[in-house]
């Protein structure tokens, strides 16, 4: 009876802590590292220096590929094209207070600079038969508070990190269409942690891992020399997360009130266990149109949709000890992401034989609305803007350069809108940009 009287009084408490596991969202996105949600774009650096404008339809280099697999078929012979992109975000929370009005002191460098590597290597069989396999990491994130910061409860530290492989074919059925398609193999790895007065608790902290799979489809339709129009899809991807959590033990079962220290050891039961969860990363549907003007001159736009409403909750379940079978439930946190849409427009201008100048913009729409973000997910409506260089060295070697500058809305933040504000209730307003530079070199043997 004692213990139910613990749990029925620390049950809720527990769920307190485990707020901060909203994090392994994060698995599925990239909280203002970039993209809306956690996605990263940056698998190419010639397809950023235009926004990734016509990304679906341009396929200049076999790095085009992850956007649609059919563009392969525009590589002839075997190509080598490998980069990165240096993500620099800048993200503050001002006017952080409780649900008492306290203010609290600034929040500076929220979320952490990273890099995107992306590496594709591409084959010609024949005149009909095109082969590929490449490594990148489409989803990520960092972002870190104080471990005393009034937030602490829904968050504190956010690493999140993605390796997917892809092998993948196209097929040229006939002069002017081509069909592509690629296995996602991905690999997901994430560190959480919290912190939580409340309970007493100085720091919870989660580490867990999975490996799953989806596919990628491609279609490229050259309407003539100019002209061509594309579509991709990449298939969500379904992870089941198992991994650890542990605290470094409630202050309360210090205390010398044998009570009070009997709750405190039922709470550090509770935080040190093996947990599960499942968990989607979105489907995403482009379409592109790349056109060559004249000689000089190349325009191209995209669109593309993100099926973030697949990421509405997280349901986790736990076990003590490593010989117990089956998993308990214990909580649900509700998430409701919505569907995102991604649009951009571009062009292309050879300065001369060698250097080709590129430019381009962005509207990508926020996957969190403002009743539903959270301190691990500050998401927000943003625009980009990117320059790029191409320099073809010779006929085998090629480099691309880009910088990309995104400016986010400002986000506002109210946690006791959420329906998940078992921590402590936090306003804040999260003012947010981003810079990203990137480099590649394309070598076709």
């Amino acid at each position: 009876m004692d213990s139910f009287r613990c749990f029925n009084k620390y049950g809720t408490t527990m769920k307190k802590v485990l707020t901060f596991t909203t994090a392994l969202g994060a698995v599925l996105l990239s909280a203002n590292a970039n993209a809306a949600g956690f996605h990263l774009r940056e698998q190419s650096a010639a397809a950023q220096g235009n926004a990734y404008a016509g990304a679906t339809a341009g396929a200049e280099d076999n790095s085009y590929a992850y956007y649609n697999v059919a563009g392969l078929t525009r590589q002839k012979g075997t190509q080598l094209t490998m980069g990165g992109t240096y993500i620099a975000p800048k993200a503050t929370a001002k006017k952080v207070r409780d649900k008492d009005g306290k203010r609290d002191a600034d929040v500076e460098n929220v979320v952490h600079a990273a890099v995107s590597p992306n590496i594709t290597i591409s084959h010609q069989i024949n005149d009909k038969w095109f082969v590929g396999l490449a490594g990148n990491s489409p989803f990520g994130m960092i972002t870190k508070y104080d471990h005393e910061w009034v937030g602490s409860d829904h968050g504190v530290t956010s690493d999140v990190k993605t390796a997917t492989f892809t092998p993948m074919a196209a097929y040229k059925a006939t002069d002017k269409l081509s069909l592509g398609i690629g296995a996602q193999l991905q690999y997901l790895w994430a560190h959480l942690t919290s912190s939580s007065s409340s309970t007493g608790t100085a720091h919870v902290a989660e580490d867990g891992h999975s490996w799953a799979a989806g596919y990628q489809l491609g279609a490229l339709y050259e309407l003539n020399d100019s002209t061509r129009f594309g579509i991709g899809y990449r298939s969500e991807i379904q992870h089941k997360i198992k991994g650890k959590m542990k605290s470094s033990g409630s202050m309360l079962s210090m205390a010398p009130d044998p009570k009070m220290a009997a709750q405190g050891a039922f709470i550090d039961s509770l935080l040190n266990q093996r947990i599960k969860v499942d968990l989607d990363t979105p489907a995403m549907l482009s379409f592109g149109a790349y056109h060559d003007i004249n000689d000089r001159w190349a325009i191209m736009a995209e669109y593309q949709r993100v099926f973030w409403s697949s990421f509405q909750d997280l349901t986790f379940k736990s076990r003590s000890g490593n010989n117990k079978p089956g998993y308990n439930y214990i909580a649900t946190v509700k998430e409701n992401w919505r569907d995102t849409n991604f649009y951009s427009i571009g062009t292309s201008i050879k300065l001369d034989e060698q250097w080709k100048l590129r430019l381009g913009f962005a509207y990508d729409q926020s996957a969190v609305r403002y009743q539903h973000r959270t301190p691990r997910i500050p998401d927000t409506d943003r625009f980009w803007t990117t320059v790029g260089l191409g320099y073809q060295y010779n006929e085998h070697l090629s480099f691309n350069m880009a910088y990309t500058y995104i400016n986010a809305r400002k986000a506002s933040l109210d946690t006791g809108l959420t329906g998940n504000d078992d921590g402590r209730h936090v306003h804040a307003e999260y003012h947010n940009s981003i810079q990203a530079f990137a480099f590649g070199l394309s070598y076709n043997f």
